[in-house]
């Protein structure tokens, strides 16, 4: 299943855009667990499908991406060529900075590290990676963590008569099939 957005550094790049656009300064390693709780919920919400291509590995500071990790040691890398992400991975990653881009990176950093899939990926040892199923897990049934409709909040539209109704993308069931 293709991921949403074509690569992590486009995610990132929306992430200290939108910073900037607020006139706040997007801390590294904040970004970092930005990008993980996107990644988190969008799997949760979304039965599976990765928002970015790319892996999370448990560090003691908590979960990295590393390659963003590396091109960002420096400061916000230069990046020629365009950088946008579509438009329901925008909406989406807008509604994971709503809830948690006014947190401090401390608050951020306790709550990532008190995830089962970040602790499980650290009991296997340091840069150990975190598993999506592992994320989807820990944020379809902790209690800790808001639930994912409480993260991103259903788009509305109105009806042919003016009501207001919820608009979702379809998704298929999944079909058991005997083996």
């Amino acid at each position: 299943m293709p991921a949403a957005v074509d690569s992590a550094f486009e995610l990132a790049f929306w992430f200290c855009d939108r910073a900037l656009n607020d006139n706040e300064y997007l801390q590294p390693i904040k970004l970092h667990y930005l990008m993980f709780l996107a990644q988190a919920y969008y799997a949760t919400a979304y039965q599976g499908k990765k928002l970015i291509p790319a892996i999370f590995i448990a560090e003691e500071v908590g979960p990295i991406e590393p390659s963003v990790f590396r091109a960002w040691s420096l400061g916000r890398p230069k990046f020629e060529g365009k950088n946008t992400i579509n438009e329901e991975a925008t909406i989406f990653a807008d509604s994971v900075w709503k809830r948690f881009g006014h947190h401090s990176v401390e608050h951020l950093a306790k709550f990532c590290r008190k995830t089962p899939c970040y602790l499980t990926a650290l009991d296997r040892g340091r840069r150990a990676e975190i598993r999506l199923s592992e994320m989807i897990s820990s944020f379809s049934k902790s209690q800790n963590a808001p639930a994912v409709d409480q993260v991103v909040k259903p788009k509305v539209m109105r009806s042919h008569k003016g009501r207001a109704v919820e608009v979702k993308g379809w998704t298929p069931p999944k079909v058991k099939t005997d083996k």
